[in-house]
């Protein structure tokens, strides 16, 4: 397919197109090949801007000269030019095509959403971690609410000794000794598993 041309002899080879379009509708290959020489490139150009891909348009444009073969009667020249007539057709179509490919994609993303599997290791691991939560937190119950304030900070915040020893006014060591009794009461109740 060639790019659009629009030549000054564009008008006097419209005048023929109703003619060829009857010719056309009695089974005249030749004026189709005519019909098609003439329009050609307005059709791909127009199917080209609605698509704006040069494959699907080359296919667009021998679906819309398909249409024009088989439904060449259907033409009249009462209701307007043939080229308008034949421009609409190939507009309909390209439209058609975006609304297929559209439609396509929409139905491929639900089918891929809707057969989508969780693998069963996905499922199990969520399960672990939610009673391995359930268990940590029933354990920092047992703890005393010094101990528990002071682990709290320490493995839930991320604060160092030091800035935890900061934050609750109490020196250091003593800061030490609560986060180390406050672990080995954790394992006792953990049974050694988690912490």
């Amino acid at each position: 397919m060639r790019g659009v041309e629009v030549t000054a002899t564009d008008g006097r080879e419209d005048a023929a197109l109703p003619d060829l379009l009857a010719r056309i509708a009695d089974g005249d290959s030749a004026a189709f090949a005519e019909f098609y020489d003439r329009t050609g490139d307005r059709v791909y150009g127009m199917v080209l801007r609605v698509l704006r891909d040069p494959g699907y348009s080359e296919e667009t444009t021998q679906e819309v000269f398909l249409q024009v073969w088989r439904s060449a009667d259907k033409f009249d020249p009462a209701a307007g030019s043939a080229l308008s007539w034949l421009i609409t057709l190939a507009h309909r179509r390209a439209v058609d095509r975006v609304r297929s490919e559209v439609a396509g994609d929409r139905r491929e993303t639900t089918y891929s959403q809707a057969t989508a599997t969780i693998s069963f290791d996905q499922v199990a691991d969520a399960v672990e971690v939610r009673e391995a939560r359930e268990r940590v937190i029933n354990c920092l119950g047992s703890l005393t609410d010094i101990q528990r304030e002071s682990v709290s900070l320490a493995y839930y915040r991320g604060l160092t000794y030091r800035e935890v020893a900061e934050q609750l006014s109490v020196a250091l060591p003593t800061i030490k000794s609560r986060i180390r009794d406050g672990l080995a009461r954790l394992r006792e109740c953990l049974g050694d598993r988690d912490v």
